[in-house]
């Protein structure tokens, strides 16, 4: 027990903080020849080493999940599982939605209004468009779940395999039925199984996965800046995609280094990761919140290797503080699953 909570208090820590890096630098992307190159570049790295954080997420729940050994009922699931992501969303969804209304220059409702109408198809803001295909991922759970209590992991392996061809085809641009997003993201909750339940963690596999997630991560800028420099804009093919074999390789070191690591975390370095693991899906909801000044009046100028983390402070500190205080009240606790 002690490894899980250490080894998943780590994973959302991590994860969560990526996530912001991923939204701070999102006003340079599309920088390239505005502002000089070893700006815009060092925002384009950071964006594809960081495209692991999301699908991180799913493999935490695909691990957990699929661990659980109760016997399913379906009145306990729609209510503690579905619904518990489910109402926040919908709630959050409108929030985003008036949000969205808002500029430097004002309130524009017609905005916030179309913004809402098209939110059946289109998350109401960036952060949330997690949730339109993470949601649709519990109604693929039980069928894992049934699938490991049978014990029959020859299965799963089959089935992870089949799955990594077909990220690697869909990366290499070659379209088929797999290109289908449920089945491109729910293969991460079988691998997030598999890496914590029946992964050996060792040297040789924490050095193996190490080399292949680096080694994937390189490609990934590579690719994404070369073909930006060649197209003259910022362009990244499918290489950004969470649905790519290069990502999921990525995501998998993470999982599995900082399930490596973290039983080395000093008492004090928990206490920190375990907060911030206990909140961090309020953080995700939240920091958006604390974003807002930046991308509405432009408090981005300066170097990215700078900007960047001081941007992840202000807005992740604010999320989590935040998202501390509203957890202390019963009436909206229920805000941040």
């Amino acid at each position: 027990m002690r490894e899980r909570v250490r080894f998943f208090d780590l994973l959302r820590c991590v994860a969560a903080v990526a996530v912001i890096a991923i939204h701070v630098l999102a006003p340079y992307r599309h920088e390239l020849g505005v502002i000089p190159f070893d700006q815009w570049a060092t925002a384009v790295s950071v964006n594809s080493i960081s495209r692991w954080a999301v699908p991180v997420f799913i493999l935490i729940t695909g691990a957990l999940m699929l661990s659980d050994k109760r016997d399913f009922e379906l009145g306990y699931y729609v209510k503690r599982r579905l619904g518990k992501v489910m109402i926040p969303f919908l709630v959050w969804s409108l929030f985003y939605a008036y949000l969205s209304g808002w500029t430097a220059q004002g309130f524009e409702s017609q905005t916030a209004k179309e913004v809402l109408l098209q939110s059946p198809n289109h998350a109401t803001y960036y952060h949330l468009g997690f949730f339109y295909y993470f949601i649709p991922l519990y109604f693929v759970i039980p069928f894992f779940q049934w699938v490991v209590k049978q014990e029959n992991d020859a299965a799963l392996y089959v089935f992870v395999t089949l799955w990594l061809i077909t990220t690697a085809l869909f990366l290499m641009g070659i379209n088929g039925p797999w290109n289908a997003q449920l089945w491109l993201y729910s293969g991460y909750l079988p691998l997030g199984y598999l890496l914590y339940q029946k992964l050996p963690i060792n040297r040789l596999s924490v050095i193996t996965l190490m080399w292949l997630g680096v080694v994937a991560l390189l490609i990934t800028v590579f690719m994404v800046i070369s073909h930006s420099v060649d197209a003259g804009k910022y362009t990244v093919g499918r290489w950004l995609s969470y649905k790519t074999l290069n990502v999921v390789v990525a995501a998998s070191m993470v999982f599995v280094v900082c399930r490596y690591v973290s039983d080395y975390l000093s008492p004090r370095a928990h206490t920190l990761v375990a907060l911030i693991s206990q909140h961090s899906l309020g953080i995700y909801l939240l920091h958006p919140i604390f974003l807002w000044p930046m991308k509405a009046f432009g408090w981005h100028q300066g170097h990215p290797i700078w900007v960047i983390p001081l941007w992840i402070v202000l807005s992740g500190g604010g999320a989590l503080a935040l998202s501390c205080l509203l957890a202390r009240s019963n009436k909206t606790s229920w805000l941040l699953p």
